[in-house]
Parts: structure tokens; C-alpha cells; sequence
């Protein structure tokens, strides 16, 4: 495995400094954040981010992510303009020695919590999601850290309408159209395109949502048969439900060679159906991280590894679920599992 750290560039309070100070770190996951949605990567700006990277002794070989503009997920307006776009930035990133690329094709929202700072037993703050909460909540004046913040409310409500209108078969049916246009370029430029799941993996707002489990998976996949075309799979998107068995996914596409870049955390599910996120630890939330751990051993999995979301602990402030403390124990903790497996120690 090769483990890596989310880094969100220069503004980011978490440092490449500290990271490098992680044992077993390898590499940084990052983006260039300022340019528009849609509009291509240079590769002066792609190779200044790499060269930054490298002057503190780690590789930047994932990007994440270079997102869909939503005029391709809903198939309208300059979205054949847009999918160009997307295809030149991968071909500078390609240029630029990137070789994995995550995105997902969540409409209007990335990931969606309640709450950025809920209280946990032992004092830190997590984020998380209260069914209860949500559903008081006004989308079009909701706001999240990483989410697309150009759009007005009454943007907002238009994008709102326009899916619920498309339904889930019509999204599905432009996320085909999407992976057709660009898979021919991933591949003949040899980056390995890693979908993320929607987080959470079922509807908002009444917004369908398609990346969500074994049977979707499945479906996704067969949109292109190419093994450049594959999964972020993200354990705590995907395990905040019950519904979806994480190390039986691992092993599953793991063995299909489908599995590009992992991210590896935990999640406290409640009775409700809602969650918060927790400490790596097994015993602090609902999956079993040692069980997740063997499972990408047993496939020979050596694609991107990194820690996802952490709490705020020991008093750190910063960018929601980024802290630097919670993930370097994370890192620790999936590193001392991945060591012991490799050494056979029962």
C-alpha cells in the first residue's frame, strides 16, 4: 500500500512539513482548488503543485479531484465544452506524472453532514449526519467545506429541480455517456480513473443518488471494460449503512483489480440510520478496521491508501474532518495493522 495524506494546498493549516513528519507516509493527495469547475488544468500549474509537493521529499501521484461540472451530469448547456475540458486536463495531469485521478458524480452536493463539530463522549468533535436534522434543513442555503460555493440560491434550486426531474435512471444514463467520452483518454494516457461514493449512499433532498452499493458498483462497472476505470472505495461512505458488508467489497472488486484508491476510516452508525464519524480504532465506531485492513492484504491490494475524515482533538482547529492530529493516528493505526499482516503475526 502506498499511504498518502489529503492536502489542500498552501491556505490548508496542516502543513507538508507536519505530514512529512508521519512514519510510513509516501505521498500527498491534493488539487488545485482555484481554478473553475469545467475549465482545463494548465500544466504549468499542475507541475508548480508537484514541484512543491517534492521539494518536502513526497510524491504526488493522486489527484483529488477534478470535478464534474454540472452541466455534464445533467447533460445540458456546454457540457460537450466541459467534457473536452476534462479530457485536456487529464492529459496535462498525465504529462505531469499523476496516475490516479478521484471524482464522483454526486449532483449538486459532495458529501452532506448536519453537524461539523458534534461532540463525542471523549471530548473531541466529529462530524456528523442526524436524519432529524436534515430534514429541517434548507438546501439551497446549506454549505459545506469542498462543496461548489459559486452557485446562488436560486442556482441552487434550479439544479435542485432539474435532478429530481432527470430521476435516477436519467443520471445514470449521463454518467454512462460521461465515462464513454473519457475512458478512451484515461486509458491511452494510463491514469486510473477512481470514482467516489456518494456520502451518504442514498438520496438527499430528494436528489437521486447512484454510487451506493454492491449492485450499483456492479453497474457502474460494467459501464466500461477497462481497468483504468475503477473505485475510490471509501469505507466510510460506503459503511455508514449496514447494508454494505466493507471487507466483502474490498475483496470483491479488490480481486477484480477495480480497487484505484482507498480511503480507510471509521463510522459510528446509529439506530436511527444516522452516524458520526469516529478514531480509526475499531472499537470506536461500527466497522471492523483490522477485518478492512486483511481484506486489502489477502487481495495484494498496493494502490493509494489514506486516512480519511478525523476528529478534532487535543484543541486543534481547521478545516472540518481535516485536522492534522486525529489522521496521523489514523496513518499509525492502519500502518501498525498493515505491518502485522505482512509479518504473519497471529
Amino acid at each position: 500500500m502506498k499511504m498518502t495524506f489529503r492536502w489542500y494546498g498552501k491556505e490548508d493549516p496542516v502543513t507538508l512539513e507536519h505530514i512529512r513528519q508521519i512514519p510510513n507516509m509516501d505521498g500527498i493527495v491534493s488539487a488545485i482548488y482555484d481554478i473553475p469547475v469545467g475549465q482545463v488544468w494548465p500544466i504549468e500549474r499542475i507541475q508548480a503543485l508537484k514541484n512543491e509537493v517534492q521539494q518536502h521529499h513526497l510524491k504526488l501521484e493522486v489527484i483529488e479531484s477534478v470535478p464534474v461540472h454540472e452541466d455534464i451530469k445533467l447533460r445540458r448547456g456546454q457540457y460537450q465544452t466541459y467534457i473536452e475540458n476534462y479530457k485536456q486536463t487529464l492529459i496535462n495531469l498525465s504529462k505531469c506524472g499523476i496516475r490516479c485521478v478521484c471524482y464522483n458524480f454526486m449532483p449538486v452536493f459532495d458529501w452532506t453532514r448536519s453537524t461539523l463539530n458534534y461532540p463525542l463522549s471523549d471530548g473531541s468533535h466529529a462530524l456528523a449526519y442526524e436524519k432529524d436534522k436534515i430534514a429541517l434543513l434548507d438546501p439551497t442555503k446549506l454549505t459545506l467545506p469542498g462543496w461548489d460555493s459559486s452557485y446562488s440560491v436560486e442556482e441552487v434550486e434550479s439544479l435542485i429541480k432539474a435532478y429530481q426531474d432527470l430521476g435516477e435512471e436519467g443520471l445514470w444514463q449521463n454518467l454512462k455517456a460521461f465515462i464513454q467520452e473519457i475512458m478512451p483518454i484515461a486509458s491511452q494516457v494510463d491514469i486510473c480513473m477512481a470514482i467516489h461514493p456518494d456520502d451518504p449512499p442514498w438520496p438527499i433532498f430528494g436528489i437521486p443518488r447512484i454510487i451506493t452499493g454492491e449492485k450499483n458498483l456492479d453497474r457502474f462497472l460494467s459501464l466500461y471494460d477497462d481497468l483504468h476505470h475503477g473505485l475510490t472505495l471509501c469505507s466510510g461512505s460506503l459503511g455508514c449503512t449496514k447494508d454494505n458488508d466493507i471487507p466483502y467489497l474490498i475483496r470483491k472488486y479488490g480481486a477484480m483489480g477495480r480497487i484505484h484508491f482507498a480511503h480507510i476510516r471509521n463510522v459510528k452508525i446509529r439506530e436511527d440510520g444516522s452516524f458520526e464519524e469516529s478514531a480509526h480504532y475499531s472499537t470506536c465506531g461500527s466497522l471492523d478496521m483490522v477485518d478492512i485492513m486483511k481484506a486489502y492484504h489477502d487481495v495484494g491490494f498496493e494502490g493509494y491508501v489514506r486516512p480519511d475524515h478525523g476528529r478534532m482533538i487535543w484543541e486543534e482547529t481547521g478545516k472540518p474532518g481535516y485536522g492534522l492530529y486525529d489522521r496521523a493516528l489514523g496513518v499509525m493505526y492502519l500502518s501498525g495493522i498493515e505491518e502485522t499482516l505482512k509479518k504473519g503475526v497471529k
